[in-house]
């Protein structure tokens, strides 16, 4: 699995013009499933979100986690977008193949995996619907982007 992650002041999904998730501050995720991962791979991908030391602590230093915000009382959340053209290879051609990808359904099985997974340590969730076309907007704070794989 492979998520680009990026800290946000704020981010939501619309899909035929309907919000369907959104967040305030906290990690707006966009995620790929690769072609044979499983469950284990979800729940290693979102441990390693929760955890992720991007936010900045009293002394401006990137040092604080989801989870350690969360646990001093600020309000965060995350917005997680399936998105297969995460894992697009374009190194020998203009075109990208999305060979790497995993099919429909055993994408769908193995993101819902890890919702299921950051929902378990308690940061509010949201998401578009998979595999549908949908706009993102979000408002990066810093910025702040980081690639993860698990």
């Amino acid at each position: 699995m492979r998520a680009v992650v990026q800290r946000v002041l704020e981010a939501s999904v619309t899909v035929d013009g309907e919000v369907t998730g959104r967040c305030g501050a906290g990690l707006m995720l966009l995620v790929g499933v690769k072609r044979d991962d499983a469950p284990a791979n979800a729940v290693k991908l979102a441990q390693k979100v929760v955890n992720l030391r991007i936010f900045n602590d009293a002394e401006g230093k990137m040092n604080l986690s989801l989870l350690d915000l969360q646990a001093s009382g600020q309000s965060v959340g995350i917005l997680a977008v399936s998105n297969f053209t995460v894992y697009g290879d374009a190194e020998k051609s203009r075109r990208p193949s999305f060979f790497l990808a995993a099919p429909f359904d055993e994408g769908r099985q193995v993101f819902d995996e890890f919702l299921s997974a950051l929902n378990g340590h308690g940061v509010p969730t949201e998401t578009g619907v998979y595999g549908a076309h949908m706009e993102v907007r979000l408002v990066n704070d810093g910025p702040v982007t980081l690639m993860l794989e698990a």
